[in-house]
């Protein structure tokens, strides 16, 4: 039951902040719920400041069309993987490991991932390794029209 309103609470908390949530499905068949972040304020702070990120959660940030990324994460409190995806939606790189930072070192360490795609999905790294997710590997999801 606490489980239950947890997930609710967190499905409001992405409503009030105006995100779309999609499923994402990964090579293995295991199914993640992803944020979309489709305009750049979402897109700003992506998951910044989070100090957990269950198995089964995400974001997905998504652009006009196939393109090099340079994406930055700076004060990431857990590590995450970067996998960039082509429109075709298959994974054109992954950026393993963007290792965290921590919010009292004296610059803000800032980690760089590049790539090339239409999507980025931030993961946890765990989940990346533990479900297949690899260069090829096929990603699926649906975007609700705008």
């Amino acid at each position: 039951m606490k489980k239950l309103a947890l997930c609710l609470l967190a499905c409001l908390l992405c409503a009030c902040n105006g995100y779309q949530t999609v499923t994402v499905t990964l090579p293995d068949g295991f199914a993640v719920r992803a944020r979309v972040a489709d305009t750049p304020e979402k897109q700003e702070k992506g998951l910044m400041f989070v100090k957990q990120l269950p198995e089964n959660e995400g974001m997905l940030f998504v652009f006009q069309q196939d393109e090099d990324q340079a994406f930055w994460m700076k004060n990431t409190l857990i590590d995450l993987d970067m996998v960039f995806i082509g429109s075709d939606k298959r994974v054109t790189s992954v950026a393993e490991q963007v290792p965290h930072s921590y919010t009292y070192t004296p610059d803000d360490e800032v980690a760089y991932a590049l790539g090339y795609g239409q999507y980025v999905l931030e993961l946890s790294a765990k989940t990346a390794a533990k479900h297949g997710v690899t260069e090829g590997a096929e990603i699926k999801f649906e975007l609700a029209e705008k």
